[in-house]
């Protein structure tokens, strides 16, 4: 059975290193203590219950510690600071016929109107989210 452990150790090795998702290092781990129990004894329903056990709690205790170390944040990129801003509109926004562009801080953006409306260029507008390349705006309240 020792060649049989090696080979789940190896594989799940392998298999780690091509997805790198945390998904069969539990499995290495259990490997290896089965492997282990291999040179003590040659009952195998012994090894595989303890490669079971192993992989179980290696999955149950490492598995959500080893999650938050390796977390990735989302990273917001600059283009999200625009979203809130006052732009202006200098190319007549027109979904119908995909044309628009609005200017927020000094950048020119190609932009479509949120609900459709067709918004003159001069018009201040809000930009409320980006889509692709396009900001999606509304028209912004007037100040009285």
């Amino acid at each position: 059975m020792i060649w049989v452990w090696i080979a789940v150790i190896a594989a799940a090795v392998v298999i780690e290193a091509i997805s790198a998702q945390l998904l069969s290092i539990w499995f290495a781990l259990g490997g290896f203590a089965a492997l282990v129990a291999s040179f003590f004894t040659d009952n195998v329903t012994l090894q595989v219950i303890i490669f079971a056990a192993v992989s179980a709690v290696s999955v149950a205790v490492i598995f959500p510690f080893a999650g938050k170390i390796m977390k990735k944040e989302h990273i917001k990129t600059n283009a999200d600071r625009y979203i809130g801003k006052t732009a202006i509109v200098t190319e007549k926004i027109s979904n119908i016929n995909a044309r628009g562009q609005v200017k927020v801080d000094n950048q020119i953006w190609s932009a479509r109107s949120e609900n459709g409306d067709e918004i003159c260029a001069g018009t201040a507008v809000k930009v409320l989210k980006i889509e692709g390349v396009k900001l999606i705006v509304s028209a912004a309240e007037q100040k009285d």
